[in-house]
């Protein structure tokens, strides 16, 4: 599955959890991205790490895992294309998937 299959224009409302102020670095870890709709799992969310590159990858969270969510500015490419961007603070212990999707086409 290629990250252009994600439709950027499709937002993902992000709400705060908790004020950032009580959101502590001993028990809590930053990730920034668009946030997207899990495809089939309405506990969990994708945040695609840079939304317009074709190698980028994402991170997929458990909804319930999240202690804060601040909305960062648009990223916007060249054709004015924008897609919301977010820094998510996710509680530590919490299991996270990381996928990086490719193209299988020759080696290298």
């Amino acid at each position: 599955m290629a990250i252009s299959s994600f439709d950027t224009r499709e937002k993902f409302e992000v709400q705060a959890y908790a004020k950032r102020e009580n959101v502590d670095r001993k028990t809590h870890i930053p990730f920034s991205g668009s946030p997207r709709q899990h495809p089939y799992d309405p506990e969990r969310f994708i945040l695609v790490a840079d939304p317009f590159t074709n190698n980028t990858f994402y991170y997929e969270f458990k909804i319930s895992d999240i202690g804060c969510a601040e909305e960062l500015p648009n990223l916007t490419n060249i054709d004015g294309e924008g897609v919301p961007m977010a820094r998510i603070w996710v509680k530590k212990g919490s299991v996270g998937i990381r996928s990086t999707p490719f193209l299988v086409d020759e080696l290298n």
